[in-house]
């Protein structure tokens, strides 16, 4: 119970406690990658194609085109959506466009449209040096909300300009990386560490591969590290080779295992 007695005590605890949790802010944001754009060379407009699944179930499919459109963008376009017994239970078209600046790797705009059997989601995302502006819009039987946020944190990334940034490092074994990636609705911290070279075959082919481990904690409005509720951990396969491609992903979430695997690509302008 509150009372004038312990009234210090509790004003002690409590800025003991904001004093703590500020601190652990400031530790965190002390150990973010502060590397400039690497200078490993850029990677080749390219189509590819990806399957999604859980356990060994192929629950998914997405197209891939990534380009250069100007000499100062990167953009890639992308198209997804359940297939089989998944998209019977659960249908949903996905239509994602991101661009990002050539010269830094930071991002500019993200556009995503999620079309559920009975609701459309509209997320867009306008990245400046500080920070973003979410603009979500969903849409449910012909009503629909829209909902604006801004979240401050210099040099944030989405998932396509921090792909772009991370295959730039030299990506040298034990090395690690961390970065602050807005996705979507939120900030997390990714921490990737750099396993160990090996060998991988994909339904693309056979790659000498670098496998990563990833780390996600999501990131407060207070900017206070919290743990995911439902991410545990990720591995992740590039090529060990001038395109460094994205082969394979596995991730433990809360329902198990799923995983993305490349299943074929071509360049646009093949070499030779």
């Amino acid at each position: 119970m509150f009372t004038i007695s312990n009234f210090p005590a509790q004003c002690f605890i409590a800025l003991l406690f904001a004093f703590c949790a500020n601190s652990l802010a400031a530790n965190w944001q002390g150990t973010v990658t502060k590397d400039p754009a690497g200078d490993f060379p850029e990677l080749r407009p390219l189509h590819a194609s990806y399957h999604f699944g859980w356990s060994g179930l192929t629950a998914a499919t997405a197209e891939v085109h990534f380009t250069k459109p100007s000499r100062d963008k990167f953009q890639v376009d992308g198209t997804g959506r359940t297939i089989g017994l998944v998209r019977v239970l659960w249908k949903l078209d996905v239509n994602h466009r991101a661009a990002a600046s050539a010269e830094t790797l930071h991002p500019i705009e993200t556009q995503q449209t999620e079309s559920y059997r009975s609701k459309k989601i509209v997320t867009h995302l306008a990245f400046t040096n500080s920070g973003v502006t979410q603009t979500r819009t969903e849409g449910q039987g012909g009503a629909t909300e829209t909902k604006t946020r801004q979240f401050s944190f210099p040099d944030l990334f989405d998932l396509h300009s921090a792909a772009l940034y991370l295959r730039s490092q030299p990506l040298r074994d034990r090395s690690v990386y961390r970065v602050v990636v807005y996705p979507a609705t939120n900030a997390y911290l990714a921490t990737l560490t750099v396993l160990k070279r090996e060998k991988i075959s994909v339904h693309a082919g056979s790659y000498n591969a670098i496998k990563l481990d990833l780390q996600l904690k999501r990131i407060g409005k207070h900017l206070e590290l919290e743990p995911h509720r439902k991410f545990r951990r990720g591995t992740i396969w590039v090529s060990d080779d001038a395109d460094r491609l994205l082969l394979r992903i596995e991730a433990q979430i809360f329902v198990g295992t799923v995983w993305a695997e490349l299943q074929s690509m071509h360049f646009d302008n093949p070499k030779g």
